[in-house]
């Protein structure tokens, strides 16, 4: 049981990590639609490139962190905010579900953020944290 409980943990790790990673690259790659996000979502206009690279840089160190099993209860806890902080900011969209469904998928990533940040002490397959 307990290791089909570190496989299963180590997966939704990962699979979080592809999901995560993936939005802070795209501040990277396209600063300008990151900017609309911020704008459209969370009513903060006017973010520049610059600070667009920042903050991407800030969450894939994190993120990089996260995956690797390091510092668990930030980073994972860290995850959780950010992913959450997202679910809710698109709250409109899942007022009309069937004409926003991959919005949807956020709801169950964000039970997985929250199951490995309860079960962080025993997510440790393929970590470098404790």
């Amino acid at each position: 049981m307990e290791r089909r409980l570190q496989i299963s943990l180590f997966i939704l790790r990962v699979t979080v990590f592809t999901v995560m990673v993936m939005w802070s690259l795209s501040k990277l790659l396209n600063p300008e639609g990151a900017a609309g996000i911020f704008e459209s979502f969370y009513y903060i206009g006017g973010l520049t490139a610059p600070v667009l690279y920042g903050i991407a840089v800030v969450q894939l160190a994190v993120e990089v962190a996260f995956v690797l099993g390091i510092a668990r209860f930030w980073t994972y806890g860290f995850v959780l905010i950010t992913h959450g902080l997202s679910t809710l900011s698109s709250w409109q969209q899942y007022l009309d579900p069937f004409n926003h469904m991959m919005f949807l998928a956020a709801i169950p990533m964000l039970g997985a953020c929250f199951a490995l940040l309860l079960l962080r002490d025993q997510d440790t397959l393929f970590t470098l944290g404790r």
